[in-house]
């Protein structure tokens, strides 16, 4: 059985541009979280600092991401992202198994 894939994305965008990013994601959340195998994708703005953000991601399995990467609406999502990021996400991805 396939392990689920965690994944934590750390974004910033240039000064001033952070609503970009929230506009953004809101109008691709719903697509993604329809998408077979995503059980988590949520944005959450770096307290106090408006051009930072986290993104949580879960997905069932390696196949479910790997489609997720590569489907026509993240391909657009990241060909729009220079726009207004200070540079490429930083994808951390976390062991299954919480520690303790």
């Amino acid at each position: 059985m396939s392990q689920p894939v965690h994944l934590l994305v750390l974004i910033s965008t240039l000064p001033g541009r952070g609503q970009e990013q929230v506009a953004a994601f809101e109008r691709l959340a719903p697509i993604v979280r329809a998408e077979e195998g995503c059980l988590r994708y949520d944005l959450h703005q770096v307290s106090g600092e408006p051009d930072r953000f986290v993104l949580i991601e879960r997905w069932a399995s390696r196949a479910a991401l790997a489609a997720h990467d590569a489907s026509a609406h993240m391909v657009e999502a990241d060909a729009a992202g220079p726009a207004f990021r200070a540079g490429p996400a930083e994808v951390i991805e976390l062991d299954a198994d919480p520690l303790a």
